[in-house]
């Protein structure tokens, strides 16, 4: 299915799907629960999250939604809020992300900002779709001036630890589980990163923290910067006549 990738907005939360709404692996400190405890609403506690990085940093997701026939593969446009999401990626500094400093292969670098978590629906063009996702997610950190993204990966190694007696003491508060959440849903795969152009820079059996340089691009730039002024032609000459310079303003 043709897709476009739209920032997230917190008007289309209820987009998102079950899984999205609720993951708070990343958004939660374990810490902060009692052994024992759960949380009583993790919609509430996603949602109050992306409200509080939105406010205070900006745009911290990308939503992939069905595009109308007429409209260009994984093309960047607004969401009507009623799309089903076809795939989602979340992204924030790290300072934002409780759970980033529990990895042994913390922390993430002062000039990163820390991409968390990137999903597609089940049937979607996965490979397709993740690829766009994280070009909409380059794209938009470029223009903000963010010299680098980092993520934690998954190995799969990294199966080996949901036998309890295989995780050592430095990783459980890594690893630990949260509702719905486990490193294998909520932690972005290695191999993924790797092909979309990061590289390892603290090396782990489990969970590598891995970068990709935006001041390189690495390819990223020059196509997000084309394909924003393709955009911007094409807005144009759907303009009135003498419209289009408001669009340059």
């Amino acid at each position: 299915m043709s897709a476009r990738i739209t920032p997230l907005r917190l008007e289309a939360f209820e987009q998102l799907p079950k899984h999205a709404r609720r993951c708070v692996f990343w958004e939660v400190d374990p810490a902060t629960l009692q052994r024992g405890d759960h949380l009583a609403d993790p919609e509430f506690e996603k949602e109050a999250w992306l409200s509080m990085v939105m406010l205070e940093w900006g745009s911290c997701g990308q939503l992939a939604v069905p595009c109308e026939p007429e409209e260009a593969d994984f093309t960047a446009s607004a969401s009507s809020g009623d799309d089903p999401c076809l795939g989602y990626a979340f992204y924030a500094p790290p300072r934002a992300v409780p759970r980033a400093g529990l990895f042994p292969t913390g922390p993430v670098s002062a000039d990163a900002v820390l991409l968390t978590t990137v999903g597609v629906e089940s049937g979607e063009d996965g490979d397709g779709l993740t690829r766009a996702l994280m070009a909409a997610v380059v794209g938009d950190l470029v223009r903000r001036g963010v010299r680098a993204l980092e993520s934690y990966g998954r190995t799969p190694d990294a199966a080996e630890l949901s036998d309890p007696q295989r995780v050592s003491p430095d990783l459980r508060p890594a690893v630990a589980v949260l509702g719905d959440c486990s490193v294998e849903q909520c932690v972005t795969d290695a191999e993924f990163l790797a092909d979309v152009g990061f590289e390892v820079v603290a090396p782990h059996r489990y969970f590598p923290r891995m970068r990709l340089e935006l001041e390189q691009g690495l390819g990223w730039k020059a196509d997000v910067e084309a394909a924003l002024e393709r955009l911007l032609v094409s807005a144009e000459l759907k303009q009135p006549v003498g419209a289009g310079a408001s669009l340059r303003a």
